[in-house]
Parts: structure tokens; C-alpha cells; sequence
């Protein structure tokens, strides 16, 4: 009798801070079931110093790819081979492929906004106002800068982070951007083509306030929320009364996943399957 190997499934990991019931795991497992993967989309907890053990580790099991997240975006990028891009520019990677040993950096916050704001308009020639400095700001303050759009108008509070993204999305990426300071109410400019809140205000909260006054937006301005928990935050239902069409930040946060699946397996996931995943892990 000949003993027979048994492939394993192929692995795919979440590397960072676990939560209980993670809603990433939910959605990512349920599109390998959709399209018939006997694969696993595993989360597991990775301290600070044990970052790169974990990256060999990665390799040596064969695991195709993994997600990461905080505190882990910024320091992983010495332990791959090669960064997109995007990831390049942005500084942090969340997203990492395994092919034939080499590592491949990417960073698909920025991309999965995109691909949530290329459903209702193309962002080329645009005019921006980006909420916020912080992370998910940079990423998709990038990805429309090499979108093409027309300008980036940075509001956020601290001068430094504001100054630096500025800097960064006019003189790295060369687009057209500029730092507002955020002092009080902020009056949105009626120029506005698209109004991003790339900041965390509205987080697990359904009626956290931002400081805005939206009364000068034309109708049908595109305002667009990273927030996903909940999906429909003050800031969108503001948006709509004042005549603005919104994308919520579950879409986004779907389309990340997509972008992920995509990389990882070569396949077109099915996304209706993804979100819907996403809801019922969130309780939406």
C-alpha cells in the first residue's frame, strides 16, 4: 500500500490584533465558498518583536498571502522583496502575495475606495475635499492622485500630519493638493466634486457629528464615508439631505477584500457573497 500526500488547504492569514467574530475572516471565507475554494482565511495575533519570525513562518508553510493590519503596516515593508507602487507611496503595506518565494507588498485601502467611487463617477479632473491625515487618508489621497484627479483640498486639525500629506500627494505623486487647516465648522467650497471623510468620527456611532457645514454643495456632489460600522453614518445622511449621492465605507471595505481575492487567487470573486458576509458579521 502507497501512502498518499494530502494537499492542505491553501492558507491565507490576518496578521495583527484578532477580534472576536472578525468580520474580515467571515467575508474572505465566505468567497472562497462561492467560488469553491477548500481554502482557509485564518486570524491570528502577531506581537511587535515577533514580526519577522512570523513572515518566515508565512514562507515556510506556504501560506499565499495575508492581511495585515496595526501595528504591523509600516514595519513589515523591510521583510518583502518588492512593493507596489501604491504601497510604495503610501509607506504601509496591508496586503502581502507569496509567489514563488517572493514577497509582494500592496496596499489596498486606497484601491478598494476607488474601486467603491469608480461605481458612481470617474475621479479624473476632479476636485477633492479629503477629511482627515491619517492612514486611510494617505491611501486613497494616493490612489486619486495616480487616479488623475484634479485637486486635493487636505482638511484635518493637526498641522504637521496635514503639511506632510500635502507634501507628499503634490511633490511624490504629483497632483495638485493643499493643506487646510480645520478650525471650527469647516464651509465645504461649492467647487467640490467629491467630499471624503477618511477620518474615524462616526466609528460605532451613529450620530457622532462632524464639524461641517455642507450648504454651499451643488446636488448630486459625491460624498463618500470610510466609516462601515455603522454603514449609515450622520455624515452620509447629511450629505444625502443636502442633495449629495454617498457611498458608504462597507463598500469599500468589501472591495479590499475583492482586491485581496483577487491577488491572491487570480479569480473574480463573487462580491454580492462578500458583503453580504460583511453585514450579517457586523449585525448591519
Amino acid at each position: 500500500m502507497v501512502d498518499q500526500a494530502v494537499k492542505l488547504p491553501e492558507l491565507f492569514a490576518l496578521f495583527g490584533q484578532p477580534v472576536a467574530g472578525n468580520p474580515t475572516q467571515e467575508m474572505i471565507e465566505a468567497a472562497f465558498r462561492a467560488r469553491g475554494l477548500n481554502w482557509r482565511y485564518l486570524t491570528i495575533e502577531v506581537a511587535p518583536e515577533e514580526l519577522e519570525d512570523a513572515i518566515l513562518g508565512m514562507r515556510a508553510m506556504g501560506f499565499l498571502g495575508v492581511n495585515i493590519t496595526k501595528p504591523h503596516k509600516i514595519k513589515v515593508i523591510p521583510y518583502l522583496d518588492r512593493l507596489t507602487e501604491a504601497a510604495a507611496k503610501i509607506g504601509a503595506v496591508n496586503c502581502i502575495k507569496l509567489e514563488k518565494q517572493e514577497l509582494l507588498g500592496e496596499n489596498t485601502d486606497g484601491k478598494g475606495f476607488l474601486e467603491s467611487l469608480q461605481t458612481v463617477i470617474e475621479p479624473a479632473g476632479k476636485q477633492v475635499v479629503l477629511l482627515g491625515a491619517g492612514g486611510a487618508a494617505r491611501a486613497i489621497g494616493v490612489e486619486l492622485a495616480l487616479a488623475g484627479v484634479k485637486q486635493i483640498a487636505v482638511v484635518n486639525r493637526d498641522h504637521n500630519r496635514g503639511i506632510e500629506l500635502a507634501r507628499l500627494l503634490s511633490e511624490d505623486v504629483g497632483t495638485n493638493a493643499q493643506y487646510i487647516h480645520w478650525d471650527g465648522t469647516y464651509l465645504v467650497p461649492s467647487s467640490t466634486d467629491i467630499l471624503i471623510n477618511a477620518t474615524s468620527v462616526g466609528m460605532d456611532d451613529a450620530y457622532a457629528q462632524l464639524p461641517l457645514d455642507m450648504k454651499e454643495l451643488r446636488e448630486g456632489t459625491i460624498s463618500a464615508d470610510v466609516v462601515f460600522n455603522p454603514a449609515d453614518t450622520l455624515f452620509l445622511r447629511q450629505a444625502r439631505s443636502a442633495g449629495c449621492t454617498t457611498l458608504d465605507g462597507l463598500g469599500m471595505l468589501v472591495n479590499q477584500g475583492v482586491i485581496g481575492f483577487r491577488l491572491w487567487t487570480g479569480l473574480e470573486p463573487d462580491k454580492d457573497a462578500m458583503r453580504v458576509a460583511m453585514e450579517e458579521a457586523l449585525g448591519s
